[in-house]
């Protein structure tokens, strides 16, 4: 297995909507094991595909305390079970060291394919559905930083790309 490089924002590849996955193969079980690998060593609590610029609609998470639970779902198909909004303050590994408050749907059912190729469906709910649609609209090319006013998205660009110039 190995860590994957993760885009940084504003890096335009980040936009780039994601495509699905056609068949699970075994270099897609290796990209789920990198991308798990490089998830927990950022660390993080979710990671999509278009984060280590592969534009394909898979993502992977880990929500539990332990880091014992790895989920994956590749074509992720999301239903909103219960409209009402959850705000949670969002981190990214494509936008490090910012955490700013998002709202979206705390309970949702999600249609996947699984590492194997199996389809499921699973009901999400609180943080674990929170972290879902963060990575979900990774594959749609949208970050949490188009959540926040322009002004803020400016700010974090600037010092984003600051922080860039000074490590290169």
């Amino acid at each position: 297995m190995a860590v994957l490089d993760i885009l940084e924002f504003p890096d335009p590849r980040l936009r780039t909507e994601a495509k699905p996955v056609a068949q699970v193969t075994e270099a897609t079980r290796t990209l789920i094991d990198n991308m798990l690998e490089t998830m927990y060593a950022a660390p993080g609590i979710g990671l999509a595909a278009t984060q280590v610029n592969v534009h394909q609609r898979l993502l992977v998470m880990d929500v539990s305390d332990d880091k014992s639970k790895p989920m994956v779902f590749i074509n992720p198909e999301v239903t909103v079970l219960d409209p009402e909004q959850g705000e949670y303050d969002e981190g990214c590994l494509s936008v490090p060291g910012f955490y700013e408050t998002v709202s979206r749907p705390q309970h949702v059912r999600v249609s996947a394919v699984d590492r194997n190729g199996e389809a499921f469906t699973r009901e999400l709910e609180g943080l674990a559905a929170i972290c879902l649609q963060h990575e979900i609209d990774h594959l749609n090319g949208k970050l949490f930083v188009d959540y926040l006013s322009p002004l803020k998205r400016q700010r974090i660009r600037k010092k984003l790309e600051k922080d860039q110039r000074q490590r290169a």
